[in-house]
């Protein structure tokens, strides 16, 4: 299944999306008892929503409605650093004795289709693109071999990266207001399949800036699963991103910044294209 969610005439909604790219709303099938993708997840099982999307006529076409990020509102977005060999050898660094993770605020992303902005206090906006997982069941201290019965489902994520701010703290260079992004959609395990069998490629302005096979991550998503679950109680709807190969502008000569009029795109196989064209700050 492909999870979507939306706004339309101001309000919040989130779906199933059909072969037709239409969209069943779980929101109205329940009620308003779960008015966004978080709360389904944290309410629904898997099943109740596939039941749910082929036997309810569908109730709006794709393109009729303003995308959110797959989770609008998670309680926590973790971030993997360093979780690819190539890229930990393009910036210099040690590989990691354990998961490098920093956290993002929800306030820091937009959706497919959705301008990314350059801030006004620095012009070092760089790319990283990112397979994030979204988590359905919740829990603590979660074993490493169970890990993936948690997971409610796939996207693609834009790491949009501050790097002058970013040398003085991962915090700051981290989470400027809307310079990364998420979607277009949720993509449910078993669309996907074996999660080391994907392929990622970022492109900037059409052009390959970054390709890599999930399959070279170091840390596999159930250790970060594990990993993260004992440091936190893991809810659903949270968000664990799980690092960017190499190819990352900072590292190129010379720099090879996003700037106003330039279009970014991460394609992941399997899921979709996340695509954000890139604006001055207002």
């Amino acid at each position: 299944m492909r999870l979507v969610s939306f706004e339309l005439s101001g309000e919040w909604g989130w779906g199933v999306i059909t072969p037709q790219d239409e969209i069943v709303c779980g929101n109205r099938r329940w009620e308003g008892r779960y008015p966004t993708l978080k709360a389904a997840l944290a309410a629904l099982d898997h099943g109740a929503i596939a039941d749910m999307a082929e036997s309810e006529t569908p109730d709006l076409a794709l393109d009729a409605v303003r995308l959110l990020p797959p989770v609008p509102d998670p309680e926590h977005i973790y971030c993997a650093g360093l979780n690819y060999l190539a890229h930990a050898q393009e910036v210099a660094k040690a590989t990691p004795d354990a998961p490098r993770i920093f956290l993002r605020t929800a306030s820091s992303l937009v959706a497919h289709g959705q301008p990314i902005e350059r801030p006004k206090v620095s012009t070092d906006l760089d790319y990283e693109g990112e397979l994030a997982v979204v988590i359905g069941q919740g829990g603590r201290n979660i074993a490493a071999g169970n890990a993936m019965e948690h997971v409610a489902g796939y996207t693609c994520f834009m790491d949009g990266s501050i790097r002058d701010y970013q040398k003085n703290t991962t915090t700051a260079g981290k989470n400027f207001h809307a310079t990364g992004a998420m979607g277009p959609w949720l993509v449910t395990p078993e669309e996907i399949g074996d999660w080391r069998a994907l392929s990622l490629e970022t492109r900037l302005n059409g052009e390959v800036v970054q390709s890599a096979k999930t399959s070279a991550m170091m840390v596999s998503i159930g250790e970060l699963i594990a990993y993260v679950s004992t440091i936190s109680v893991l809810q659903p709807g949270d968000v664990i991103v799980t690092g960017t190969p190499e190819g990352i502008g900072c590292r190129r000569e010379p720099p090879l910044w996003m700037k106003p009029g330039d279009v970014i795109e991460v394609e992941i196989s399997r899921i979709g294209t996340l695509r954000n064209r890139v604006v001055d700050e207002t």
